[in-house]
């Protein structure tokens, strides 16, 4: 049975005109890389957040940077945000949803430490309070953001904002951004000695 494929064509070159579009941000991603593997070796760590699909990259950073990307070298420190049910709920139930990840900054952020947040349409409150919990903490704050960043748009140190309106696509090259970065901090701290 022959099926009309024309869509998933379409579908994979707006993928790879997206994906090539990040070519122009090179130099903030290199920046940014340079930022996490700083904090990294001065004893800080990476926390990550983001809502739904976001919160899948959120995940997918932090645990590449605990276990590894490519090659084994020493795990390194980092936590997603949205890693842990129990203090998402209770945070959410006593304190309301605006409220689950600063509530996790303040506890576990401490100056040198990076904040990483993703969000597609950069509109999320909970991401923005966030920001604010890591600046007053004197973190180092990052924002992956999709479409014009919404009201997110210049409120970290360092931001990427992948523009277009197809949240998948936007998803789809803050996949390759967050690879990007662990290649960078993978490229810092591997040796050929390493466990």
């Amino acid at each position: 049975m022959a099926t009309d494929s024309e869509w998933i064509r379409d579908g994979i070159a707006a993928s790879a005109a997206m994906i090539g579009g990040l070519a122009e941000s090179a130099d903030v991603i290199g920046e940014m890389g340079e930022t996490i593997v700083s904090a990294l070796e001065a004893g800080g760590k990476v926390l990550t957040a983001g809502n739904g699909g976001s919160a899948a990259e959120a995940l997918h950073m932090s645990e590449e940077f605990v276990g590894r990307f490519r090659n084994n070298r020493r795990s390194l420190a980092a936590v997603s945000l949205v890693a842990d049910p129990t203090a998402i709920t209770c945070i959410g139930n006593d304190f309301g949803f605006d409220e689950i990840f600063s509530r996790q900054v303040e506890g576990l952020g401490k100056a040198g430490d990076v904040l990483v947040v993703f969000s597609t349409s950069g509109s999320a409150r909970n991401l923005s309070r966030a920001l604010a919990a890591a600046r007053d903490a004197g973190m180092v704050t990052m924002a992956i953001l999709g479409r014009d960043g919404g009201p997110l748009a210049g409120a970290a140190d360092h931001e990427i904002i992948v523009p277009g309106d197809a949240t998948e696509r936007i998803q789809e090259a803050h996949q390759v951004i967050v690879h990007l970065l662990l290649d960078a901090a993978e490229r810092a701290f591997w040796s050929d000695d390493a466990v």
